[in-house]
């Protein structure tokens, strides 16, 4: 039913302000050149864990988490997600997803069992090829983040500050899109390395104040670190 890479069995992070396990599934359409997951990358590679094997645990924790949250790679290349969350929610839980839009009709159906969703956005939606390296990914994720705010579910909007790749004016073009969409808050959260021993855990540095202050005229923004 899903190709499961690994569990977190227990995280106070990954859904606001709620107790969960993160189900991280196998395969990704982009190749995000600051990937922090590409372990879960290749869509063929087999996945670790079954379907079954959450179920089994999530029936041991019923009383311990609140939310489970699908994660990746990208959950929704998998067709078989959709089910594989109602199933989770059968059991109580609530249901979180982690996401960047990539298949965005899959996003719109996924949106009317989700409770939560954090919506990742690479850069400004005309330079999106240029983190992801696959064409028309800004065109897929620009139609997903349209079907999130429209559909009412709760969420967050983030992006992973790389400055090798996104310039001040990306940053700014981006905050005027997502004011033009009615978004209220966007978090730009800090990017650590992992690709090599020499840089692992070296931090990228965060936009400077004059363009925070500058995006923080047409958006609420908030800065996360670590």
């Amino acid at each position: 039913m899903l190709k499961i890479a690994a569990i977190l069995r227990f995280s106070a992070l990954d859904y606001p302000s709620k107790l969960s396990a993160v189900v991280f599934c196998q395969g990704c359409p982009l190749r995000c050149k600051y990937c922090h997951n590409y372990d879960f990358i290749d869509p063929v590679a087999p996945g670790a864990l079954t379907f079954e094997s959450l179920i089994s645990f999530l029936k041991t924790r019923r009383d311990q988490l609140e939310a489970v949250v699908f994660s990746g790679g990208e959950p929704l290349m998998q067709p078989g997600l959709i089910e594989a969350a109602e199933r989770v929610r059968e059991m109580g839980f609530l249901i979180g997803l982690h996401t960047a839009g990539t298949y965005p009709d899959r996003l719109a159906n996924m949106l009317k069992i989700t409770n939560w969703t954090g919506f990742d956005i690479k850069t400004s939606f005309a330079r999106y090829s240029e983190i992801t390296q696959i064409e028309k990914s800004g065109l897929q994720a620009l139609a997903s983040l349209e079907y999130l705010l429209a559909s009412g579910v709760d969420h967050e909007l983030r992006t992973t500050y790389d400055p090798r790749n996104i310039s001040d004016e990306a940053l700014l073009d981006t905050a005027r899109t997502l004011k033009e969409l009615g978004a209220t808050k966007w978090v730009i959260q800090e990017c650590i390395l992992r690709d090599k021993d020499s840089t692992k855990g070296q931090s990228l540095g965060m936009p400077s104040k004059s363009i925070i202050l500058q995006i923080s005229e047409h958006i609420g923004v908030e800065l996360r670190r670590g």
